[in-house]
């Protein structure tokens, strides 16, 4: 009878026990997405704030990439756009494996005689494109890590497109804002009722060869691609120098984009962002601040991005594909909606914000730090309008009307 009666025990509680764990937060929650890597190849390790609410997401196996966050604990929206698909299959494409993520970080330039996702010699078009390894395979080693930082390392042998070889050393801090810092930063008060989360990234380039990196013979730069779900109702928006004389921004990667997706007015960039129309814009270094932004008016999600800029003379490298007149007159900030290309098929959808370091003129032992800040905030179109206002200089309520 003693042993019937603990034996009933023992089943009750496990029931109980499976009855409580079998909650399985919805797909498009934070919560999701972690079991989600937790289940994975791919083990994460997360970043969080003293109330659990900011929470960061990051998977050193993908070169320390932050896949996602939250400004609302594990039921908070996940902010970042992830392939399921493609991290459940693991790595499979020795092309590229397109994992996603909120913030990676990559190496330009792309295309033109410096590439580094080209050989020499080789016509620069989509079969021979190949994302070299230890930006898309291979994992970046921990150096450090605690509830609101993790700072990892890499080191690589590659050679550009022009034959030339490059030893370069890569640390990469990812560290969470509290409300404190995040005021600091943007030099304004956010509301209280306003849910955010923050978190910067350090990236820097050491030169660990013997030879100087030098317009002749290329030059690498940080590359850093934040890939987030688009919604009918989210406009990226980017504010540019009005004094500026040159062009304000490059509209023809695939196409020049047309004036019902892109608006360019008084000092504000506009580009439309649903995720059904293929199309990339840029700006230069001249015509480009050190923020940009988007804003989901139905969702009430203001997201921005702020950088650093060197206060040394800059030359920013081109990653357009093919023959170029200028490899070193490229863009600081990019911004990519996805949609169907000329086959119809889409590999989202997505949208990218990406800023980009100038091209590292880097002696032997010379470093190079390219630093980051994505903020999400959620809140009602009043206290959001109030933070636009003070950090972009933008009327949020011509944002959201916009297209």
């Amino acid at each position: 009878m003693k042993i019937f009666i603990k034996v009933f025990l023992a089943v009750i509680l496990l029931v109980g026990s499976t009855a409580c764990n079998d909650k399985t937060d919805e797909m498009g929650t934070y919560g999701y997405d972690v079991d989600f890597f937790a289940s994975s190849k791919f083990q994460p390790l997360e970043l969080t704030s003293a109330d659990g609410q900011a929470r960061v997401l990051v998977v050193p196996a993908l070169q320390g990439r932050v896949m996602t966050s939250t400004a609302g604990g594990r039921g908070g929206v996940s902010y970042g756009w992830i392939n399921y698909k493609a991290v459940s299959e693991g790595l499979v494409n020795p092309q590229f494996n397109p994992f996603g993520g909120e913030e990676r970080f990559w190496i330009g330039p792309e295309g033109g005689p410096f590439s580094w996702y080209f050989k020499p010699g080789d016509e620069q078009v989509y079969a021979n494109w190949k994302v070299p390894a230890f930006i898309d395979s291979e994992p970046f080693d921990i150096v450090s890590s605690s509830d609101t930082e993790a700072v990892f390392t890499k080191t690589c042998a590659l050679n550009n497109a022009s034959g030339n070889e490059f030893k370069i050393g890569v640390r990469r801090a990812v560290k969470l804002l509290d409300k404190t810092a995040l005021e600091n930063l943007l030099g304004v008060i956010i509301p209280a009722s306003v849910h955010s989360v923050a978190y910067g990234t350090e990236n820097t380039l050491e030169n660990l060869g013997t030879s100087a990196w030098t317009k002749e013979t290329g030059m690498p730069s940080v590359w850093l691609l934040g890939t987030f779900n688009p919604t009918p109702t989210t406009t990226v928006f980017i504010p540019y120098n009005e004094d500026f004389e040159g062009r304000i921004v490059n509209d023809e990667y695939f196409g020049k984009v047309p004036s019902d997706r892109l608006i360019v007015e008084d000092g504000m960039i506009y580009f439309k962002i649903d995720g059904e129309y293929r199309a990339k814009i840029g700006l230069p270094s001249g015509s480009a601040k050190d923020i940009c932004g988007s804003y989901d008016s139905k969702a009430g999600v203001l997201n921005i991005l702020k950088y650093t800029v060197p206060e040394w003379e800059n030359d920013y490298v081109n990653g357009q594909w093919g023959p170029q007149e200028d490899p070193f007159g490229g863009d600081v900030i990019n911004s990519y909606n996805d949609g169907p290309t000329e086959t119809g098929t889409i590999m989202g959808p997505f949208y990218e914000i990406e800023t980009s370091s100038p091209g590292a003129p880097l002696v032997p032992g010379g470093k190079l730090t390219h630093t980051q800040y994505t903020i999400h905030l959620e809140g009602s179109f009043e206290d959001l309008a109030i933070v636009a206002r003070e950090v972009f200089g933008a009327d949020l309520g011509k944002v959201a009307k916009a297209f």
